[in-house]
């Protein structure tokens, strides 16, 4: 099974998709780890990335995407795949099962504005927003709730058990 969590910065991608893989006892994959040098300076700065500055980003998630759908492993994959065609790029020959973290404008900037060591700053907010177009085939979790109880609803929601007892303190394999 492969599963991407997903939705605007600060929404809680790292956090809950890390939690998720260790219940499910599978890689876990940082999308914004694959990001260029150059996304990485550009958003560093508050430039948005264009369609084009994102391309090889998707590009290489989707090659890590397919790498373990073919090798039937399953994989739990954060990525903000803000847009339809982005998703469109990442499912390409791929089963993916979408997870949506929303939240409200307000809550999600309170969140950024209380994070320090991320690229990703609260006054690019508005721009992930502007270029949000929630997804229709989608599990849509609340983030208001903690972490933990957002990845239960996830499994619950996925009727999947835990695979592993004490997952949640597994270490997560990197893919």
């Amino acid at each position: 099974m492969i599963i991407a969590v997903i939705g605007v910065a600060g929404s809680g991608k790292t956090t809950v998709g890390t939690l998720l893989a260790n219940a499910m006892n599978c890689p876990f994959l940082e999308g914004d780890s694959l990001h260029s040098n150059e996304n990485v300076d550009k958003m560093s700065h508050g430039t948005p990335l264009t369609d084009a500055d994102r391309a090889p980003w998707l590009a290489a998630i989707h090659a890590r995407i397919l790498d373990c759908f073919e090798r039937g492993q399953d994989l739990v994959v954060a990525c903000s795949a803000l847009k339809q065609r982005y998703r469109t790029v990442l499912a390409e020959g791929v089963k993916i099962t979408w997870v949506y973290l929303k939240g409200s404008l307000e809550l999600i900037r309170a969140r950024l504005t209380q994070r320090s060591s991320h690229f990703m700053k609260a006054d690019m907010l508005a721009s992930q927003f502007d270029a949000l177009e929630e997804p229709s085939d989608a599990l849509v979790v609340d983030i208001s709730a903690p972490p933990t109880v957002l990845v239960e609803k996830i499994l619950s929601q996925l009727r999947m058990p835990r695979r592993a007892a004490g997952a949640a303190e597994a270490r997560v394999k990197k893919v």
